[in-house]
């Protein structure tokens, strides 16, 4: 009997690896290495002993990128050169930094805007999180959810209309 995890992983990555690419590349200082890294996403799902238990393969995906990215900053740093540090620029960068209070008001925004998308039906939702997390044309969102681009274009603006009202009352 013939291993189906090969042709589950190539339909996967076959589907995904354009948004995958960028979803990488936007998260790295050097883009050249998003192809090398989008490679390695696709051989650690080959080494996987049980796809058959991924419930949505599309999040794991992501996951597994989003976890490689985060080793790949890690070995870029330790490779990085320690910067010289002087007390005079200590202390003029810790003058730099935003008071407290903007950082909780900060915290408290991203919790609001967390509470508005909760609010969404769950194509809004889906649509805006593709848009805006994943970089996604209105066409690989619309081929996601099923739906023409023109929809897509609805779903967005309806999101964040709603978005927008949710915020606007807080302040």
């Amino acid at each position: 009997m013939t291993d189906p995890k090969p042709g589950f992983v190539e339909k996967l990555f076959a589907e995904h690896r354009g948004a995958l690419q960028r979803y990488i590349s936007r998260r790295l200082r050097t883009k050249s290495d998003a192809p090398d890294l989008a490679q390695e996403v696709y051989v650690r799902l080959l080494r996987l002993s049980d796809t058959e238990a991924i419930r949505n393969p599309q999040l794991y995906l992501y996951t597994v990128a989003s976890n490689l990215v985060k080793e790949h900053g890690l070995r870029e740093g330790r490779l990085a050169p320690l910067p010289e540090l002087d007390e005079a620029g200590v202390a003029e960068g810790l003058g730099e930094l935003p008071p407290l209070d903007s950082q909780l008001e900060s915290i408290q925004t991203v919790e609001r805007l967390g509470t508005a998308l909760e609010q969404l039906p769950a194509r809004w939702r889906t649509a805006l999180i593709l848009q805006y997390r994943y970089g996604l044309t209105y066409r690989e969102i619309g081929d996601r959810l099923g739906v023409s681009s023109n929809m897509v274009k609805k779903y967005l603006a309806q999101g964040l209309a709603h978005c927008r009202r949710h915020m606007d009352r807080w302040e």
